[in-house]
């Protein structure tokens, strides 16, 4: 019963200093984590003031070579980011149904802050977020030319949990 208390006080160490190292990341070099640890979504900078795009990122699965290419617009209205995951798309003169056939999944991304409020993912140059919500991601995924035999195989969650900060 007495190493309970310590298991606790651990946990409550790592996830202050997991918050801690959030808060001191920026969005553009936030790396997160599904719970299983099969994939990791890292995002990465724009690149261009004049991007049409607020946020970059790749997913990677482990186990595999296959990495999927993401990127964040602002649309709508009211204007939210939402989220394009793609997977081997043709570079050049291609058609919608190209981009269809390659697209893994297309969404609004959400946010999780260290408060548990949950909101729209931020600009690049923003804090990182705690978690980063793909709603419907695990099954767009399955669904998808990503998924398959030497492909992504392992189930994902919609949920990826902060994971570190990229140099």
């Amino acid at each position: 019963m007495v190493a309970r208390p310590a298991i606790l006080a651990s946990f409550a160490l790592a996830l202050g200093a997991s918050q801690a190292l959030a808060e001191d990341c920026t969005q553009a070099r936030a790396i997160y984590a599904d719970p299983a640890g099969s994939y990791e979504l890292h995002f990465e900078p724009v690149g261009s003031e004049a991007a049409v795009t607020s946020n970059h990122f790749k997913i990677s699965v482990a186990g595999t070579e296959v990495s999927l290419n993401g990127v964040v617009l602002p649309s709508g209205e009211p204007e939210r980011p939402n989220g394009i995951v793609m997977h081997d798309c043709p570079t050049g003169d291609v058609t919608g149904a190209d981009l269809t056939a390659c697209t893994v999944w297309q969404g609004p991304i959400y946010a999780v802050d260290n408060a548990g409020t949950i909101g729209l993912l931020q600009a690049e140059d923003a804090p990182a977020a705690r978690q980063i919500l793909l709603p419907d991601f695990g099954p767009s995924l399955r669904q998808s030319s990503a998924w398959g035999k030497g492909k992504a195989t392992a189930d994902s969650s919609d949920v990826f949990h902060f994971k570190g900060c990229a140099a």
